[in-house]
């Protein structure tokens, strides 16, 4: 059922990673090692790919590099979102996919990109079919953000929410379809941009949005898609229940499953963001998940490891 999977989100951002804790990453590239060691001894040919990077820093990749977190993996991902949140503008696309080809051999893959709707459905229209001028033939995998907005009644996953002022409202405002699953102007443009580009959509524990999320991407014609198994759900009631739930309705896709959010109670700061105060716990979660859904149905195992709620 897993096409790839992606360790981390976002490691270089601050709101995904800890940087007091880890300034110099040390923790992050051991933690990624390890689950990548225990990934592969469960599905030794399963991609694995470094948690899409924001800001796009080759500094950053050079520093995984020397670290030997890039050793084990199969390629590097970017996040952009130049209309948005970048320093950098729209056309720079290119140029900045090539910074990180200069300081790696491996495949880099976009597996964040997307325009908001905040000021106006016609920017993010246009910032989509530019986008996908400038994108074409640049990358193996493009996966847009997102088909859906988000919820306003949820929290955007962010360190700092509202005190980052329009930046944190933005993150409601990313999908083609409104929250009430109505389209935006942008789903036409997207529409033409299938099955090239795939989609990045990150769905809830017991997302009400997932059956409906999958009509609508096959109507579009998508069959690539990111999306994430979160760690700290694994602690909820049920959990397996929701995770076989959610892969089993994403079977036809192409599916890159992101690992990433440390339970509050397992991370050396009580945060999502925070490293695991034990890198083995993450390891072993991931390994679970891809013994679970990285084989045919009838061949998943019938629990994961039992691990600690203390």
């Amino acid at each position: 059922m897993l096409d790839s999977v992606m360790l981390w989100n976002e490691p270089n951002n601050k709101s995904h990673w800890d940087p007091e804790i880890d300034p110099d990453w040390l923790l992050f590239g051991e933690m990624v090692k390890e689950a990548s060691r225990a990934i592969r001894a469960e599905a030794p040919s399963l991609p694995q790919v470094l948690g899409g990077i924001s800001p796009i820093d080759p500094h950053f990749i050079r520093r995984m590099q020397a670290q030997g977190v890039l050793d084990g993996l199969d390629a590097v991902a970017v996040h952009g979102f130049p209309l948005d949140w970048n320093l950098w503008q729209i056309h720079e696309w290119p140029a900045k996919i090539a910074e990180i080809r200069a300081v790696t051999p491996l495949p880099v893959w976009v597996s964040e990109v997307g325009v908001s709707s905040f000021g106006a459905e016609e920017v993010q229209a246009w910032g989509c079919r530019r986008t996908a001028e400038l994108l074409k033939g640049q990358a193996p995998r493009i996966h847009w953000y997102s088909l859906y907005d988000l919820p306003r009644e949820w929290e955007a996953t962010t360190r700092h929410r509202e005190a980052e002022g329009s930046s944190y409202y933005r993150h409601f405002h990313m999908g083609l379809l409104r929250q009430d699953g109505t389209p935006k102007l942008a789903l036409e443009e997207f529409a033409r941009c299938t099955p090239e580009f795939g989609l990045c959509q990150w769905f809830h524990y017991e997302d009400h949005r997932l059956d409906e999320a999958v009509a609508w991407m096959k109507r579009l014609g998508v069959t690539d898609l990111r999306t994430g198994l979160s760690w700290a759900d694994i602690f909820r009631p049920n959990a397996l229940d929701w995770f076989d739930r959610q892969m089993a309705a994403l079977a036809d896709f192409k599916v890159t499953v992101t690992f990433c959010f440390t339970p509050e109670h397992r991370g050396i700061a009580p945060h999502h963001t925070s490293a695991p105060l034990v890198r083995e716990e993450f390891a072993a979660f991931c390994a679970a998940m891809v013994s679970r859904y990285a084989e045919p149905a009838s061949l998943r195992v019938a629990a994961v490891p039992e691990m600690p709620l203390l």
